[in-house]
């Protein structure tokens, strides 16, 4: 029996969250002539984004199956005021004509809404749930693409997997699994060349703010230039707050620079099986606090064929707080199974 979404997501433990959803019998969907559809999930992904109370920080969309990295902020929710809990929903969810077409929202719509407190209190919770999200970002390409194909019926299988992800090192580790998984799959052969991932994503607004020569000087000093990432949609690398950033990041002093040459690097991994540890790779895991060899076993099993379970990914550490956290003996894990003494439950 599946375990119920609510005992698998929490964010107290963590608000981070490794979410991969496939089309239905792993078919391709997504691919064989049928690559735009990659773009109207993209699309879609953004547009979701700017209305929950939720940040995207990778996500990659393969021909039969989509990778997100999501971190939930339920408190951002908590701090919307009841008009702006009601606009936010009449945009996900539009009044309609007879025609199907939407309808601009209505400001007496908008009052109307934000003056029933136990429906605003039910929405506010559904606009910072992972699940809500997912079906929202789900439902409606699968009715485009059963519309395009004349046809019915299911085109994602019904539940998505989503697995916590506990520690800065397993955070690290996931991002860069996802962005690298078209190098896995053999459709790219770089990571900067792997279309519909957020390392695409990251580079081409690199080129369009003009900041993309930074990178490049970035290389070798290892420098920050919040500017880099700053109006994009995708969450930063670099946790800034520490430095008086008001956005969240994902882990303070990885610029992007760091995390160019940690997935280059990996890349190499993935693709030759070994690589030579450069100088400043290992400056890099030595700033961040990652072992190398450590990093280096955590990806080999990251990209195993075969099939993973575990709802939690993390240090041993972390597992056994969870653990606790959810007065359970052990959380299973992909690669590792840690117990600790039983919890007493008051």
């Amino acid at each position: 029996m599946a375990t119920p979404r609510c005992q698998l997501v929490d964010e107290v433990v963590t608000p981070w969250y490794h979410c991969v959803s496939r089309c239905v019998r792993k078919a391709f969907l997504c691919g064989e002539g049928h690559s735009h559809r990659k773009d109207w999930i993209e699309a879609r992904l953004r547009e979701l984004v700017d209305i929950f109370a939720l940040d995207c920080a990778g996500f990659a969309i393969m021909d039969n199956h989509l990778h997100l990295l999501l971190r939930l902020d339920s408190q951002r929710a908590q701090n919307w005021l009841n008009e702006e809990v009601a606009r936010r929903w009449l945009t996900l969810f539009p009044v309609r004509d007879v025609a199907g077409k939407a309808l601009p929202i209505s400001p007496n719509r908008i009052t109307e809404l934000a003056g029933n407190p136990a429906w605003v209190a039910t929405v506010r919770g559904r606009l910072s749930n992972l699940g809500w999200f997912m079906k929202c970002l789900k439902e409606p390409l699968a009715r485009m693409a059963n519309k395009e194909d004349g046809c019915s019926g299911a085109f994602w299988e019904g539940r998505f997997r989503s697995v916590a992800v506990l520690d800065e090192e397993s955070l690290l580790a996931t991002a860069a699994y996802i962005d690298l998984n078209p190098v896995a799959a053999g459709l790219a052969p770089t990571p900067e060349s792997s279309e519909h991932t957020s390392l695409h994503e990251r580079i081409e607004h690199c080129q369009g703010s003009g900041t993309l020569a930074t990178i490049r000087d970035d290389l070798s000093s290892l420098t920050s230039d919040p500017a880099q990432e700053a109006d994009l949609w995708l969450l930063p690398l670099e946790d800034l707050r520490a430095q008086g950033g008001s956005r969240a990041g994902m882990v303070e002093g990885c610029t992007f620079s760091c995390y160019l040459r940690l997935v280059d690097w990996t890349s190499r991994l993935v693709r030759e099986g070994k690589a030579s540890l450069d100088p400043q790779i290992s400056s890099i895991f030595k700033r961040l606090g990652i072992e190398c060899s450590a990093w280096e076993e955590t990806v080999a099993k990251l990209f195993v064929q075969t099939r993973r379970s575990g709802s939690h990914f993390g240090t041993p550490e972390r597992l056994r707080e969870a653990a606790q956290a959810h007065y359970r003996h052990w959380h299973r894990n992909q690669f590792r199974r840690v117990r600790h003494p039983a919890t007493s439950v008051a």
